[in-house]
């Protein structure tokens, strides 16, 4: 210590660190055991900053190494065929539902009226499934026997797929809203387990068809019934979540998906770099290669070609496409306003019906009205002056783009045909 020419005592600073981690802990100090915070790892971020030791990638879930046999026991070993990891717990329940879950929500009344027997208020053991429960703080870890294994789990995503989303007798909304509460603790006991590889990638696949799928169909619900913002944001972590889990290993379904995401996210310079970005034989895929040419239809706005483009998809493809098909129009009609804009020019309305692809005549004459454009014996008079936005647009089901493309099949075979 050292005295200041006023008399106060200085003390010396100690040394600064040289490095630090850039990820989510101290370098030195030790993570606590236990599950990471219960959100997907859909950070697609690139951490900058200098190379980080082995140790920290190790407490940090960076090294996918397999397990040496010879210094683990026997069960961190097949905790990781079972695509855990012996570090988090591993899921006993052999249930869609625990039992102490079951009998708590049946005393306290919060079943739903899908979990329970036909006439009576009791819940029935095969139809109740395990409900999203948000993390709090002081909230105890949940024990093994709360978690379902990943097989389990793949049972509960085909059983909502293929039974629950097929109950015609109540409002598509409330069916959607039970989907996606149980989807979504599904994805929770995966992320508290830390499923990887393929069992992670079946169960993300599987949720991502379906939500595809009910975005479609719930486009025209009032906000009350449906948020599509919640439900853009679930599809987006589930894409994050399946993308990485990509980068890990290579599957035979990536090229769908990826094609899914980069039509899903139509126009978006970051995910066209991060498709661009993709291995080679990735982007070669009949899948990926038919999406690309959306994209650059779309951002060329060569209208013609994109929507004779977005005819040709399958089902799910385009319900994924959808939610952009107003836009696009939109803008195909602020094109012609400025393009045909004359005293003298008409457009016929069935020449703009086969264009842009809507299902009907008065369907295209009722778009020109909401966008200021004059329809005059069958024809649209282009006014650059008269095009007015309509601000926001009402999705609307699409015979021609989209539900012709259903077919017969049930939503758990159409899904399964884009599944591993």
């Amino acid at each position: 210590m050292s005295s200041s020419p006023t008399g106060t005592t200085l003390i010396p600073r100690s040394p600064r660190p040289q490095w630090r981690c850039t990820l989510d802990h101290p370098p030195n100090r030790p993570r606590k055991k236990g599950p990471m915070p219960l959100t997907c790892p859909s950070s697609e971020t690139p951490q900058t900053g200098p190379e980080p030791s082995s140790s920290c990638l190790a407490r940090c879930g960076g090294d996918q190494s397999p397990p040496d046999p010879h210094t683990l026991s026997s069960s961190a070993v097949d905790a990781w065929r079972r695509g855990g990891s012996d570090e988090f717990p591993v899921g006993t329940c052999p249930g869609m539902c625990p039992a102490d879950e079951l009998a708590q929500r049946e005393r306290q009344g919060r079943l739903h009226r899908l979990e329970l027997q036909e006439g009576t208020r009791q819940g029935d053991p095969a139809r109740v499934v395990k409900e999203y429960s948000r993390p709090a703080a002081g909230k105890g870890l949940p024990q093994p026997q709360e978690l379902r294994p990943a097989p389990v789990l793949l049972i509960t995503v085909r059983y909502l797929l293929g039974q629950v989303t097929q109950r015609a007798d109540l409002p598509l909304a409330e069916v959607y809203a039970f989907v996606s509460d149980r989807l979504r603790a599904v994805r929770q006991d995966a992320t508290l387990q830390r499923l990887q590889g393929a069992p992670c990638m079946a169960l993300l696949e599987r949720s991502l068809g379906y939500l595809l799928h009910a975005g479609y169909q719930l486009c025209q619900e009032p906000l009350a019934h449906f948020d599509p913002h919640l439900h853009s944001t679930q599809i987006q972590e589930c894409f994050s979540w399946l993308r990485r889990c990509y980068r890990d290993s290579c599957h035979k379904r990536e090229p769908a998906f990826q094609a899914l995401f980069l039509l899903y996210n139509l126009g978006l310079p970051e995910a066209l770099c991060q498709v661009l970005q993709l291995p080679d034989s990735v982007r070669a895929s009949p899948e990926l290669r038919t999406a690309l040419a959306v994209n650059w239809a779309y951002l060329e706005r060569d209208w013609a070609r994109f929507f004779r483009l977005a005819q040709a998809l399958p089902y799910l493809p385009s319900c994924a496409l959808h939610r952009h098909l107003g836009p696009a129009r939109r803008l195909a009609l602020l094109t012609f306003s400025h393009g045909f804009s004359a005293k003298n020019c008409r457009c016929p309305l069935a020449w703009l019906v086969r264009l842009l692809a809507v299902d009907s005549p008065e369907e295209m004459e009722e778009l020109c009205h909401q966008h200021g454009l004059p329809v005059q014996d069958g024809a649209v008079v282009f006014q650059k002056a008269a095009f007015r936005d309509p601000g926001v647009l009402v999705h609307s089901h699409s015979q021609l783009l989209v539900d012709s493309k259903r077919g017969e099949a049930p939503l758990l075979g159409v899904i399964e045909d884009c599944c591993s």
